[in-house]
């Protein structure tokens, strides 16, 4: 059993390494970018000094400097610590929040738990830790994950919420995938009674009846991870071929695009809980766009992560660039805070207004 358990580990650390080696080197993008469906409205007349414009806001009882989340992305393997580490360094410096990738590995592999800890060194003022839905619900023989094991993961990271992951486009198209759903929204619901919960999709986006379902039984927010950015289904599709896999070839092609858009998801999710809007984002002019249509933050990796693994200076760059753009798309349109730029009119054009159209009919 112990022999078995460590091949285990192996396979998932294998798996990891090869989602953050392909999310750094592939085109792994929808084939239309949804982002620039959203246009805000110039002001000639925006009545507000650049300087003065403050991008604060609270979230989740947290004050941010900036409505910028670095979604999670990895831990669980070898390298995912120094990335971890990068990634923690850079949020404290600009006042964000930053997420962990699932942390199941740690919890079953007690070695793995720094590559994920190792966050708490840094004063990032929004933590969140993250588990996947799949796995609350046991899988053939897997025992469920049970709120202790929830409140084991946040306690990891000193997490401020626990994001629970729902990836269910990538489990299927995955050799290896979890599939069984039967009692998921339960489970989540079980959750939200004892940990404050964040309910994030990971690239194909949240409907309206599912937003109402994760607000019925409590969830604290709901990080809509529409489509539009980083395809996990386009990641199996690389995992795949080079394993020589054909119908997880074909299967991850014909779902590549599979989803709701992320600023349609956005409109659909609004329910009256926090969202965060993940997919696709790519500047800070489409953190802007997101929080004028109802987001209270703009999540996002596939633009970070190059800059990340070539270490802190990169991504001080990067970041600092973004949110430079933040400041930029606000002046333009006169908000001098996060409140006036969330009541900033927004129009929703081209395939995301024909998307939302036919869906709310």
């Amino acid at each position: 059993m112990k022999c078995e358990g460590a091949k285990t580990d192996r396979l998932i650390e294998r798996r990891k390494s090869d989602h953050i080696e392909i999310c750094a080197r592939e085109e792994l993008m929808a084939g239309y970018s949804y982002w620039d469906d959203v246009r805000l409205i110039h002001n000639a007349l925006p009545e507000v000094d650049l300087a003065d414009i403050d991008t604060s806001t609270v979230l989740f009882g947290r004050k941010l400097d900036a409505p910028i989340i670095i979604s999670a992305m990895t831990g669980g393997y070898g390298k995912a610590e120094e990335i971890n580490r990068t990634l923690a360094e850079v949020a404290e410096h600009f006042g964000i929040g930053l997420g962990v990738g699932s942390q199941r590995a740690a919890l079953e592999n007690p070695e793995l738990v720094r590559t994920y800890s190792v966050i708490r060194e840094f004063e990032v003022p929004l933590r969140i830790g993250n588990l996947g839905a799949p796995q609350l619900v046991g899988q053939g023989s897997k025992v469920p994950l049970d709120v202790d094991a929830g409140r084991a993961a946040m306690g990891m990271v000193d997490a401020h919420i626990l994001a629970i992951h729902l990836n269910y486009l990538q489990e299927v198209v995955q050799p290896e995938g979890d599939t069984q759903a039967r009692g998921c929204l339960e489970a989540i619901s079980e959750f939200s009674s004892s940990l404050p919960v964040l309910a994030k999709e990971t690239g194909a986006g949240i409907s309206r009846s599912t937003a109402l379902k994760l607000k019925q039984v409590g969830v604290k927010g709901i990080d809509v991870g529409g489509m539009g950015g980083t395809s996990f289904s386009a990641v199996e599709y690389f995992r795949a071929k080079s394993a020589g896999d054909a119908t997880r070839i074909n299967l991850g092609e014909t779902f590549w695009d599979w989803g709701i858009p992320t600023p349609v998801s956005i409109q659909l999710s609004t329910v009256g809980v926090p969202l965060i809007a993940t997919g696709g984002v790519r500047s800070g002019l489409d953190v802007a766009r997101a929080i004028a249509i109802g987001s209270s933050a703009a999540g996002l990796a596939g633009r970070l992560l190059p800059a990340a693994l070539e270490g802190k200076d990169s991504l001080m760059l990067e970041m600092g660039t973004m949110i430079q753009e933040l400041k930029t798309a606000m002046f333009l349109v006169g908000a001098e805070n996060i409140e006036q730029l969330s009541a900033t009119h927004a129009l929703l054009t081209g395939r995301s207004r024909e998307w939302l159209n036919e869906v709310t009919e």
